[in-house]
């Protein structure tokens, strides 16, 4: 497979573990595109070799694992602003998941995760997946970061 095709990155494949606690092959996200203070959008092109691809498409629990990566990559974007490690998080609960579609070998999935409300250390998080500009995926997570620092997510 190519390299993702995109003008910039904030953060590319060769250092996005930097930025989440994940490490290979559980890594489901190449990329961060953009971070703000409430939101994060990013891309991962999908491999033949993906623990997750069944059948030449990435399964559910991949597309799962990639909206909760999104929302550790923002957690781990703010964390390294202040020179912090990536935080461990955890999917609290995932509501209203809806799955459309599954990406195929060589699509680039691309995830943007908003921060709806943060409450006491555990964040509730709105994500939709997108393949080919087609809505994939969406739905609500609520997700605990362990926190070491005084670092928003």
């Amino acid at each position: 497979m190519g390299e993702i095709t995109i003008m910039s990155f904030l953060v590319d494949k060769n250092h996005i573990t930097d930025y989440i606690p994940q490490k290979p092959p559980i890594v489901m996200i190449d990329a961060i595109i953009s971070c703000d203070d409430v939101s994060v959008t990013t891309q991962l092109e999908i491999e033949a070799d993906n623990i997750f691809v069944q059948d030449d498409f990435l399964q559910e629990p991949g597309v799962i694992e990639n909206m909760a990566q999104t929302a550790a990559a923002k957690a781990g974007y703010e964390a390294k602003k202040q020179n912090a490690e990536p935080f461990l998080g955890f999917i609290g609960a995932i509501k209203d998941l809806k799955i459309f579609a599954l990406p195929k070998v060589g699509d680039i999935l691309t995830t943007t995760v908003t921060v709806k409300m943060d409450v006491m250390g555990i964040t509730l998080i709105g994500a939709a997946s997108h393949c080919n500009d087609i809505k994939i995926a969406e739905c609500e997570m609520k997700i605990v970061i362990q926190k070491t620092a005084d670092v928003p997510l």
